[in-house]
């Protein structure tokens, strides 16, 4: 049972950290500072030293804070679905990523795109997707691979250099390769590129020159990596999980 003291600190964080939303939302990663955000709440800057050592400390708790809450809102969508109909929950998991990325663009840019000024990891390497995001779509493409074993490279096919870094990855996001091949990892990594890249170049407002919306692009691109992963079925855009259910129930 927590503390009264410790409830109350928790609140002022909270508070803090939706104040430094508000900037972020407002004037972008470089109008975060520590002072406005102690000015904006009747606080001292020193004060705001008792719970964040540093503007980079308040930074890294900002992007981890989002980076949950993708993976959230990527969990929700994919267990709307019910859980037999893994090409759904695929295509619910990415379509929620996009949404989200379109609905919190300031929050996705601090996620990934260029890092706010003076900002450093807290780890040397640090990988901006690791954690829930990867691992909701690696173990959906595991269950996938599993039941349709579509085709994957083989490990000597996979060329040395890339070979290595895909090994390094895997690893460095704590992805369990336990009995699985690194084919596997190379699918998952260009499936990955290929749906994040569209909607990080959408979100960064990069498609305009060619598209006014960039949806049917995306569903597109969706299809196609469904159909690469054996889904024959995947979930339609804008279909129930409902719906989707009581079709499955009928067939």
């Amino acid at each position: 049972m927590t503390t009264r003291r410790e409830r109350l600190r928790e609140a002022t964080v909270r508070e803090i950290q939706e104040a430094a939303r508000r900037h972020l939302r407002a004037h972008g990663p470089a109008g975060i500072s520590l002072r406005a955000i102690a000015r904006d709440m009747g606080m001292t800057a020193p004060a705001l030293y008792r719970y964040y050592a540093s503007l980079n400390d308040l930074l890294a708790a900002m992007i981890e804070s989002y980076k949950a809450e993708i993976g959230e809102a990527l969990e929700a969508a994919r267990d709307a679905v019910p859980a037999d109909d893994l090409g759904g929950r695929l295509a619910a998991a990415a379509r929620a990523f996009r949404r989200w990325a379109l609905d919190h663009r300031p929050e996705f840019t601090m996620v990934f795109g260029a890092p706010p000024p003076g900002y450093e990891p807290r780890a040397e390497g640090e990988i901006p997707s690791a954690g829930g995001l990867g691992v909701v779509f690696f173990t959906l493409l595991t269950d996938l691979w599993r039941r349709e074993r579509f085709p994957v490279p083989a490990d000597e096919d996979i060329p040395a250099g890339l070979r290595e870094q895909l090994e390094h990855f895997s690893t460095s996001c704590g992805l369990d390769r336990a009995d699985l091949p690194l084919g596997l990892i190379r699918v998952f990594v260009g499936c990955w590129v290929r749906l994040y890249g569209l909607v990080a170049m959408e979100a960064f407002g990069h498609v305009h020159f060619v598209l006014d919306d960039a949806e049917p692009l995306f569903e597109a691109e969706l299809a196609e990596v469904s159909a690469m992963l054996g889904i024959t079925r995947p979930l339609p855009p804008g279909h129930s999980p409902s719906a989707s259910a009581a079709q499955n129930a009928a067939s």
